[in-house]
């Protein structure tokens, strides 16, 4: 693997100082406008609203991290806030997916390219997929080529390409039942494994945890029946690890800080070389509801408290994770930077 000039350089503003990422991510658009809506009692959600709250979320959170993700819709105005130290990503797709087909296909923002996005400050472009290998071959060859045509528009352009893929059930299944759970693992691992491959140009893999804590019989974050022991969970997390052919980044997918944390735990204990985190909702999003009814001041001095106290258990949870460099066999960007030159 090889990465240009350009990339390494924004990589580098993405990351901390030992190399590893610990990124905030506030690019939620439709499931944000109805979690406020839903708080607010209101028909709608304004979009002064939704920059309203992705601003606060900005100024208060990104002093600890080493990035923020957003959106180019909503996010544009609290770039402008972030702190110094704070990378940014910016996401390419629509919110949401192609309900008119069946396979969640995606779409990129029609006005949007990755050159214009860079304009913008950019340091990283990301892109959500839904995906699952064990989707209709049809439709899973229409999303490799999908991904494969952003990730050379990225490579061009010198700019980090950050894949998301969020596991489904393609039976219409919600995915939170003992069922998708065992197969959960497996979902994960073969995503990891497909867009490893060169010809879809991913230089960082924003991946989901490869196992649901709620079915793990003796986590803190268990409910049942169990769908797996532990030593089987810490199996599954080696095993998604070991399909990684680039640097790799866990994405909390909506679940509680508490759970999120606890499954970063269980990644040290597995030891996996991970390469950081971009998380969202666990960090946020119980200020939504103070957001909605008392405003923004309300919700910036919850994050100065609650908000503030969740990013730095996240990033105490960080200590184990690898520098992202660490993926390509070096020891320090430089000589990454030194190689392609």
């Amino acid at each position: 693997m090889q990465l240009s000039e350009g990339k390494i350089k924004r990589m580098n503003n993405l990351a901390d100082s030992r190399g590893v990422i610990g990124a905030a991510a506030m690019d939620q658009r439709g499931s944000l406008e109805k979690a406020i809506k839903k708080h607010a009692g209101a028909s709608e959600t304004s979009a002064a609203a939704m920059q309203d709250f992705k601003a606060a979320v900005t100024k208060v959170l990104t002093p600890h991290a080493s990035a923020i993700l957003l959106d180019p819709e909503f996010g544009l105005p609290a770039s402008k806030q972030r702190a110094a130290n704070a990378g940014l990503l910016l996401a390419y797709e629509k919110s949401g997916y192609d309900n008119d087909r069946p396979g969640r296909l995606p779409d990129l923002l029609p006005e949007w390219t990755v050159r214009k996005i860079m304009e913008q400050g950019a340091d990283a472009i990301k892109l959500l997929l839904y995906y699952t290998p064990f989707e209709d071959a049809a439709i899973n060859a229409e999303k490799h080529s999908f991904v494969e045509r952003v990730g050379v528009e990225c490579d061009y352009n010198q700019i980090p390409f950050f894949l998301e893929f969020i596991g489904y059930d393609p039976k219409g299944g919600d995915g939170k039942d003992p069922e998708y759970a065992k197969r959960k693992p497996e979902i994960v691992t073969g995503s990891v494994a497909e867009f490893s491959k060169p010809e879809y140009h991913v230089d960082v893999l924003k991946i989901e945890i490869p196992v649901n804590l709620q079915y793990i019989e003796g986590t803190r974050s268990y409910k049942g029946p169990a769908a797996y022991s532990r030593a089987e969970a810490l199996d599954h997390y080696r095993r998604a690890a070991d399909a990684a052919k680039r640097p790799f980044i866990y994405l909390s997918a909506g679940v509680s800080n508490d759970q999120f944390l606890e499954s970063l735990e269980m990644a040290a204990e597995a030891g996996v070389r991970f390469n950081g985190v971009l998380c969202g909702r666990a960090t946020w999003q119980e200020g939504i509801p103070l957001f909605a009814k008392q405003g923004r001041e309300a919700l910036e001095k919850w994050l100065a408290d609650t908000g503030v106290r969740n990013i730095k258990a996240l990033n105490e949870r960080l200590a184990p994770a690898s520098p992202w460099f660490a993926s390509y066999g070096v020891d320090s960007a430089d000589k990454l930077l030194a190689a392609s030159s």
